[in-house]
């Protein structure tokens, strides 16, 4: 079983691809990070554990799609950092009215980092959605998320592999305890801000 692992010994290697991509160049507000994921993958408890409990739900203008936002807080002189909690998705191509609002988010507000959150006990059918965000040139940070209910079941995922074949950085985590939470916090904070070197403030 793969370890959850701090990014801080591969950081300069996992977000080259990361740094590559023209996606991000937000006019106005906080930095976006968007949280991107089938329904049922626990995208909403690591938002919350991200996050912390200041949250804002709205309906994505002109539907009844809700949406939630909320701040990762920084020390001056970095910006906070805005996070949206998309509505499930499977694909890029929409057949419900909330994967097209989650598209929406993803190409209209062009968030700084895309969280592709998958659940450990169904990798293979997950990645068909990292592999379409990658062919659009979005830049994507891969959580692998319920890894305690794949250890449960016995499953070992190799993520480092899973890393290389991909080429984007990999994390481990469990939404429900908090596992792997503090690394991939830290992993999105040095995207947007490469030299940052401090706690955030939740």
């Amino acid at each position: 079983m793969s370890p959850v692992r701090s990014p801080g010994r591969r950081s300069r290697w996992a977000h080259r691809r990361l740094h590559r991509s023209r996606h991000g160049r937000r006019r106005g507000g906080p930095p976006l990070v968007a949280l991107v994921g089938q329904p049922n993958v626990g995208k909403s408890q690591l938002f919350n554990r991200l996050t912390g409990a200041r949250v804002t739900v709205s309906n994505y203008p002109g539907t009844t799609v809700e949406v939630a936002r909320s701040r990762l807080h920084l020390p001056q002189p970095y910006r906070d950092l805005a996070i949206v909690d998309t509505p499930g998705m499977y694909s890029l191509s929409p057949l419900t009215e909330e994967e097209r609002v989650a598209r929406n988010i993803l190409l209209d507000e062009r968030p700084h980092l895309i969280v592709h959150i998958v659940d450990a006990k169904n990798l293979p059918r997950m990645l068909a959605l990292t592999l379409e965000l990658l062919e659009a040139g979005l830049p994507v940070l891969l959580a692998v998320n319920m890894m305690d209910e794949a250890r449960q079941l016995g499953l070992r995922l190799d993520l480092s592999a899973l890393e290389n074949r991909l080429d984007l950085p990999v994390f481990a985590t469990v939404g429900t305890t908090g596992e792997g939470v503090e690394s991939l916090r830290a992993a999105i904070i040095a995207h947007v801000y490469p030299d940052h070197r401090l706690h955030p403030t939740v």
